[in-house]
């Protein structure tokens, strides 16, 4: 009898799942454009050839698990697995994203003329994937964790970092601070030189 009943509660979860796949296809199917050359979305957003093809996005990086490249004849793919939970590093992630971001963009300025961009998304675009984008944007601007999450917030309303991912996202904000602050004791050596 337990057994009977545990797979088809297996059997049930199965089917929402599939139905949470088939809403965000239909809806939630849109890039989100947080700079230029830099999208945002859900893996329905990923799977909408139109929309990828008409905003010249070239390179699609996911973070997720489970999520195969829709189009891997098309697009120029990097699949990271990675899990939604507080207890999963992301921030052992983020060079490797940043460098895959940077080339994308590089092979973009290489066809000028022809515009181009990269897509960053999950599962449904709220929290491995802006994750990611936000430290990009604080390493690549020089921007604090607020500002960041603001800008991405802004252009995509529904981004919600795990707990775990805000404390490292907030850890990584002070690690990049702590490069650009001047040791005092080095400080104070220059002056008396």
């Amino acid at each position: 009898m337990d057994q009977a009943l545990d797979s088809y509660r297996g059997q049930i979860e199965a089917l929402m799942r599939a139905m949470s796949v088939a809403k965000i296809i239909r809806e939630d199917k849109d890039p989100c454009t947080i700079e230029e050359g830099l999208y945002l979305g859900s893996f329905g957003a990923a799977n909408n050839k139109d929309a990828l093809k008409s905003l010249n996005i070239t390179h699609i990086l996911t973070i997720a698990r489970d999520l195969s490249p829709s189009y891997p004849n098309e697009f120029v793919y990097k699949v990271l697995t990675v899990h939604d939970r507080d207890d999963v590093n992301i921030s052992n992630y983020f060079e490797e994203c940043f460098d895959f971001i940077e080339k994308a963009k590089g092979k973009i300025e290489e066809a000028k003329g022809q515009g181009g961009g990269v897509l960053v998304h999950c599962f449904a675009g709220k929290s491995r994937s802006a994750t990611i984008v936000i430290a990009y944007l604080m390493k690549k601007h020089g921007m604090s964790l607020s500002e960041a999450f603001q800008l991405v917030k802004s252009k995509r309303p529904v981004i919600s970092p795990n707990a775990g991912f805000m404390i490292q996202l907030q850890n990584y904000d002070k690690a990049l601070k702590d490069l650009t602050t001047p040791n005092v004791d080095e400080e104070t050596r220059s002056l008396l030189s």
